[in-house]
């Protein structure tokens, strides 16, 4: 038996990389997962096929979290197709390269309504519906890298939510913490990249103390064990899983 057993999940921006790694383990944990997508439907179902391949259960929402109509949609296919809701993983996020000189006020409000205000109305929504076991579970990042000043800074306004709802939330028996990855093979990762794949990846291994990048399943690992039992006394922290890349 999982350590999700009867639970039920949800995880934002579930079809593809660390998002569907999360929503795969914590369906084998037990959980009953909705997820939501917003364009690539085929990956979506490709993920529902993939859980239940072993006997588990996923459902796919297509939901923009950067609109919030999007997010009461979400909510209500939550309250539809699950019995409660016991943890909840913000993961979707997007990150657009560009230059702080470049940036525009239509690529603030764009970056920022997507990775702070979207996570931000969904612990809000998650609030009013868990219970005392219940987590939350944000995906955090960092690093300094040129051309990504506004996804590093949506992502600590992210923590900084993190720590402040599990001080309020904490009296209710909810946890909250975050996650942040290190280098991890994704599609945003190698995006971010661009032509440099190859030197960027050979540099970041030689200073990862483990010698590898990490894998989706790295953090969909970690997410599963705060999501458990076992991470009952846990609450305000932000794990780093980056192979020792950040220390």
């Amino acid at each position: 038996m999982g350590t999700l057993e009867n639970k039920s999940a949800l995880v934002t921006g579930g079809s593809r990389g660390i998002g569907r790694a999360i929503v795969v383990r914590l369906a084998r944990e037990g959980a009953a997962v909705v997820f939501s997508f917003v364009r690539d439907q085929a990956a979506a179902e490709d993920v529902v096929a993939e859980v239940a391949a072993f006997g588990g259960r996923a459902i796919a929402v297509r939901a923009d979290q950067g609109r919030l109509e999007d997010l009461t949609h979400l909510f209500g296919e939550v309250d539809r197709n699950l019995a409660g809701l016991d943890v909840v993983v913000n993961n979707a996020a997007i990150n657009p390269m560009g230059n702080i000189c470049d940036a525009t006020e239509s690529d603030f409000d764009e970056v920022m309504a997507v990775n702070t205000k979207g996570p931000f109305f969904v612990v809000q929504a998650a609030a009013e519906r868990l219970g005392a076991g219940g987590r939350i579970i944000n995906i955090s990042s960092s690093g300094a890298v040129p051309g990504l000043a506004l996804y590093f800074a949506s992502k600590a306004a992210l923590e900084s939510i993190t720590a402040v709802a599990a001080h309020e939330f904490g009296p209710r028996g909810i946890t909250v913490n975050s996650v942040t990855p290190g280098a991890t093979e994704t599609d945003m990762m190698r995006a971010a990249a661009g032509e440099h794949l190859e030197q960027a990846i050979e540099h970041t291994v030689s200073l990862t103390p483990l010698q590898r990048l990490g894998r989706p399943e790295d953090i969909a690992n970690v997410v599963a064990f705060l999501a458990g039992p076992d991470a009952q006394w846990i609450t305000g922290q932000n794990l780093r899983v980056s192979g020792g890349l950040t220390i």
